[in-house]
Formats: C-alpha cells, structure tokens, sequence
C-alpha cells in the first residue's frame, strides 16, 4: 500500500523497525547508555499513558539514574504536563523533530526498545503489552543485577494488552494547531454548559435536532431536574467518574445527571448508575471497541443485590422488555452517556451491520429469590447480599425451549446446540456466553442436585461442533480448525466450541412461568477482547 501525498513520511525515508543486535541510533539529549530501556511516546497516545505509569513504577524501583528512558515525540510543554498529570519522574529525552523515530523505525507508539551493555538492541515491542512489558523490565535487572520487578500485574484494572497509536512521523501532516492532549486521569471536569431557550423553544425537539438525543423523546434536562439528581448522589458536580471511549469525554458526575434526567431516570437511580458508569468504562470491558463494532454486541448490565428490590428493578416476567422504569431508564441513561460523551453515535463511529436493540437500554436484574443457586456477581468475589453490577458485552438473547424434560442432563442437553451456534457455528474456542436460566427450569435443576458448578461443566463437556462440519469449503471457523480441541459428544467426535469452562457464565432471571431459557453470546473475549467486569457498591 503506498503512500497518500501530504503525509509527514514524504520528509522521511520510511524503514523497518531496527531488529535485535544492531546497534542502537543515538536518541537526543543526554546519551543514553546500556543497559537502559528506551521507551518512545506521543502525548496523545492512551496507550502510552497506560505504558508510562508503568515504566514510571519500573523506573523507581529498578535504579537511579538512565536506565528507564521516556523518549517524547511531541514539545517540551505537551510532554511536560502529560508526565505531570500522571505523576511520573521519568528521566526525559525530547524527539520533537522525529529524527530518532524514523532511525528506530517505529510504526507505532508506544514502542520500547531494550539495549544491552555495548548498546545494542536487545528486544523490542510495539503497543502495550502487559507481558511484553514485564519480560523487558525483567531483562534490564538481569543485566544490572538487581532484583527482578513485576510492575504490569493481571486484574489491576488496566487491559492485559492495549494496540498502540501510529508513530507521529507516519500521521498526516497538517497546518493545524496540534490537538490538546487527553487527560484520561483527572479527577475534576469543567462544569456543564448552561444554555437558554426562547420561550416559544420545544426543548424536545431541541434536543434530538442538536444531537443530545437518541430517536426517541428524551426529558429536558433542566437545571432544576439535573441540580434533583446531583443532590441524590451526594457527590461534587465536577467529580469525574470515567473517560468514555472513544472520545473519552469526561463523565462527570454533573454530566452523569443531565444524561440521567433526559433517559427518565429517577433521582434515586444515581445510586446505581454512577458505579455502573465506572464499571462500563472498565479498560478490561473494553467498550472502546465495543462502540465501533460491525458486530451485533451492545453492553448488558446485571444487577445483584438488594438494591433491585429497593428501586423496582424487573427481575421476573420480561425481565429483557420494558417492564420496569428502573431497568428501561438506567440502561438508556447508559447510552446516552456512551453517544453523548463516548461520541459512538449510529453511521459515525457506531458501525455494527445489524445493530441491537439492547442499544436502546439493556439492564436485567437476576431473580436471586427464585435462584437455587448464588447471584451472578460472586464468580467476582462479591458477597451474596450485596449490591453489584456486571457487565457482558453481549448479542440479542436466543431462546431455548424445553418443556418436556424432567431430569438436569436432558434439559441442558437443550441449551447446548443454541451454545454451539453462537458467533458462527464452525467457529470454536472464540465466543463466551451467559445462560440465563428460567425459574422453572432453575427448579429442575435444583431438584436434580446440580449445582452452578454442574450446570457449566455438562454445557462445556456437551457443546461442540461435528467434525463432519469441517468438508473443506473454506467457510467461517475451518482454517482455524487445527488450533481446536478434539472431542467425542454421545460418540460423535466434535470439536469443542469453548475454551474452557469460565467462558460460560450462569444466572437465573425471568418469570415463574413458562419452562423457557435464554443463552446471550459475546463480542470478541480474552485479554486482548473484551472481558466480563463486576463492581460493588453501596
């Protein structure tokens, strides 16, 4: 693919990224001597803020002095108050005329490269990479004889893996003023604007022709309405809960409210809704790329806890329409945040084929009462009985009838062939799914001893996909099929559609009549996907 006429490489001669052993070019400022990790940034890179907090925590507790070195792309006043804003002492080098990086030849930030004692290059990574980043910093201790460090840990909050932004010599070239970089670490935002209508104004119809709305009517959000719902938080207006993806604006507490008020909410509701926006924004969940999907996946909300009965929220009969205010309005509220602050409106960057209709609202409460078994949120270390919500990144419900069965074996036996179609049906050892299992086939499989543990272990054991399947017309799910696992399903040999047994998550919800159930099937999963999250409050 060549390139476009006007890009910043017509200045440079474009090379590959230097491979290990070869002697490192020298980097502006002060030179660097091995062995020392060089890690290259742009301030306006997310992916190189997460990188840098890091590298900061492996710069203080390796040694003193340039042996962990941050090489910015952009001037002294931008990279200066990126480091300040997340409190990093890295030790500084300035690459504003981009000379190094295209030495280096870097495609991407961040990009670290590690040099040994005669400066060569010794390993090198492009994007972030929690494990990349462990294996370098370990590497460079080794080399000094200091004690090894570990400073990206799993399940800290932050993605295992997050791909970096174009190198800045390889980004069009433009005449404008460069963008004000992100701050994705404030804590306080700037005060929502206030605006006046003329009287004779419908605020409306106001608010879907300027884009604060989506197709249906929304409430306007007065200051009176917003200033309700403030004082039901209990929190500062310019407290920021989140960066939402894409655009990363700030929700603030203040912005949370007007959202609030124009999805229907309930000033109570905020209870729920400021620690569900915290959980949405989660980097494991990854709604980055959840909002500019082809796919049909929209963020499901479960609630635990006694907070569902506290404000009405459905649990029973239709517990995925509308019929309850707190679930339709809360989950509305939700997407409105994520068009009016992440940007992720229809067409524009929101790009799924087919779309969803959980992108109009999509919270369900889980029945716990009728539940022979403990609530959702405890497979995240969260105590039954207190309140909890979960985040699944999931496909429209698919149904699954079985009225006839009076054994556990035989009625699951019926939700494994809608488990084994889900994504594509050739395709295995990519979806994840959440079962929502009906009170009354919840009661068989009570009565029967199965326990949460059980359920999971026949659907993993019982899922898969005949080899038969795989005839070589070169559809969906058959190039990969060396890479799955092999087994025999009532002597058929199948490959098995899971990758192991937590990908499938077990609840109970809806109403106490009708023998059905519902399987809802993922977007991509995995570290590098998007991974379920659970948060606790009060």
């Amino acid at each position: 693919m060549g390139l476009e006429g006007g890009s910043r490489c017509d200045a440079f001669r474009v090379m590959p990224m230097l491979a290990n052993g070869v002697i490192a070019p020298k980097v502006p400022g002060q030179p660097v001597s091995g062995p020392a990790l060089l890690a290259f940034f742009k301030t306006d890179c997310p992916a190189c803020h997460l990188a840098l907090r890091y590298l900061d925590t492996l710069s203080r507790g390796i040694a003193p002095g340039d042996r962990v070195v941050a090489v910015s792309q952009n001037d002294r006043t931008s990279t200066d108050k990126l480091i300040r804003s997340l409190g990093a002492d890295l030790p500084l080098r300035l690459d504003h005329d981009l000379k190094a990086s295209v030495a280096f030849g870097l495609e991407a930030v961040p990009a670290l490269f590690l040099l040994d004692e005669s400066g060569r290059i010794a390993a090198s990574t492009q994007g972030f990479d929690k494990a990349d980043l462990n294996r370098l910093g370990s590497d460079l201790a080794t080399r000094l004889g200091v004690p090894v460090p570990e400073p990206a840990q799993p399940g800290d909050g932050n993605p295992d893996f997050q791909p970096g932004c174009v190198s800045r010599h390889l980004e069009p070239d433009s005449d404008a003023d460069a963008a004000e970089p992100l701050d994705l670490y404030s804590r306080r935002a700037g005060r929502a604007s206030r605006i006046d209508l003329p009287a004779e104004t419908d605020a409306e119809e106001w608010c879907y022709e300027t884009g604060f709305s989506d197709p249906l009517p929304v409430v306007p959000p007065t200051v009176e309405r917003v200033e309700s719902m403030l004082a039901a938080s209990g929190l500062a207006p310019d407290e920021v809960v989140a960066h939402v993806p894409p655009n990363f604006g700030a929700a603030s507490v203040e912005k949370i409210a007007a959202n609030a008020v124009m999805a229907g909410c309930r000033p109570e509701y905020m209870r729920v809704l400021v620690p569900a926006v915290r959980a949405l924004c989660d980097e494991r969940l990854d709604i980055h790329g959840v909002q500019g999907t082809t796919h049909f996946a929209a963020p499901l909300a479960v609630v635990n806890g006694p907070v569902r009965l506290e404000l009405g929220f459905a649990c029973g009969s239709n517990v995925f329409s509308n019929a309850a205010r707190a679930n339709s309005t809360i989950g509305r509220a939700l997407q409105l945040i994520l068009r009016n602050l992440g940007g992720a409106a229809p067409g524009r960057i929101d790009m799924s084929t087919m779309g969803n209709p959980g992108r109009f609202s999509f919270v369900v409460g889980e029945n716990e009462e009728v539940s022979p078994w403990g609530p959702l949120s405890e497979a995240f270390d969260i105590s039954e009985g207190r309140n909890a919500v979960t985040f699944f990144c999931a496909e429209p419900p698919r149904p699954v009838s079985e009225h006839k069965a009076r054994e556990p074996r035989v009625l699951l036996r019926a939700i494994c062939p809608v488990l084994a179609n889900l994504w594509s049906y050739r395709v295995c050892k990519r979806s994840e799914a959440l079962v929502v299992i009906g009170p009354e086939h919840a009661a068989t499989l009570g009565r029967g001893g199965f326990t949460k543990h059980d359920v999971v272990e026949f659907l993993f054991e019982n899922t898969g996909v005949p080899l038969s399947e795989y005839d070589g017309d070169g559809g969906e799910g058959t190039h990969e099929a060396s890479f799955y696992d092999e087994c025999v399903i009532r002597g058929v040999r199948c490959y098995r559609k899971f990758r192991r047994p937590e990908s499938i998550r077990v609840m109970v919800a809806g109403g106490p009549a009708g023998k059905f159930s519902a399987v809802l099937g993922s977007w991509a999963t995995g570290p590098r996907g998007s991974q379920m999250v659970s948060y606790e409050f009060e």
